[in-house]
């Protein structure tokens, strides 16, 4: 199946981000790809909850997530919006990272929220809270589509491999984890990430990535480390996005997966144990 994965540059302003994003998917579908993957947070990347207060909306008004299904119908293509940052009616006002696979007839076929929240010190400089701002998911998602079993993680969710093999068990065959990675951790950690979790499930693993330094009007400056990637389920890397923002189109052979599985059905052995 002819995928592409969207690599971008969102700021803070949604208006801005949903034409970049919009002309990519354009792009994907001249170039013959039916299914299109963006990255985390396509939106609206900020690091100011007052800037993203102002902003956001919640899912039934958000104008990018609109804009997006009619697109996906009138290119007649299958779109993983990687995730929107999105209002939510929660007491403490905290968002939602909402990751939506949408259908060639523009229908909303699955949503899921972000489980793992980012909250890490990297560097003395660099310091996340997450949850701060997003309140955690606490559902594991997989989408039935004709071109396989769809699991939906996001970013940070790549670090428990729990959560991957329980999707690969449960039917998918593709596992999706579309991010907004950190450069001190992309460099060190992205890649060798995606192809474990690739590996020890037999699962294509599609990772759109925001890359660069995104514009913003208020608030902390972030960079993010691009690489977009897709891997085999045997853990070869089929696509490797670099660091400019674009499209990056690939064919998905729905057969390795039974290939790889076939090799090392390391799922079928998966045992419980007692301890430590």
């Amino acid at each position: 199946m002819r995928t592409a994965l969207a690599q971008m540059t969102s700021g803070d302003d949604p208006g801005d981000n949903l034409r970049q994003v919009q002309w990519m998917l354009a792009e994907a579908a001249a170039e013959g790809a039916e299914f299109v993957l963006t990255p985390e947070v396509t939106n609206c990347l900020s690091a100011s909850r007052t800037h993203q207060n102002e902003v956001l909306r919640p899912e039934s008004e958000d104008p990018t997530l609109a804009a997006l299904r009619q697109q996906a119908e009138e290119l007649n293509i299958w779109l993983l919006i990687g995730s929107l940052a999105l209002k939510t009616d929660d007491p403490d006002g905290r968002f939602a990272n909402r990751s939506f696979l949408i259908g060639p007839d523009g229908g909303i076929r699955a949503r899921y929220d972000k489980i793992h929240m980012f909250d890490v010190q990297v560097t003395p400089e660099e310091t996340y809270r997450e949850s701060d701002g997003f309140r955690p998911g606490d559902r594991a998602v997989l989408a039935q589509t004709p071109f396989g079993a769809v699991g939906m993680t996001v970013c940070y969710d790549v670090r428990f491999p729990h959560l991957h093999q329980a999707l690969a068990r449960a039917g998918a065959e593709i596992l999706t984890v579309p991010a907004a990675f950190s450069p001190v951790t992309g460099a060190a950690h992205w890649e060798a990430l995606l192809r474990a979790r690739a590996i020890e499930t037999g699962c294509f693993v599609l990772a759109p990535a925001q890359t660069g330094t995104h514009p913003t009007t208020r608030g902390k400056t972030r960079r993010t480390h691009g690489h977009s990637m897709a891997i085999s389920p045997w853990g070869e890397v089929l696509v490797d996005g670099g660091t400019e923002a674009g499209i990056h189109v690939f064919d998905m052979d729905r057969t390795l997966v039974e290939d790889a599985r076939a090799k090392v059905p390391s799922l079928s052995h998966i045992r419980d144990f007692h301890g430590p």
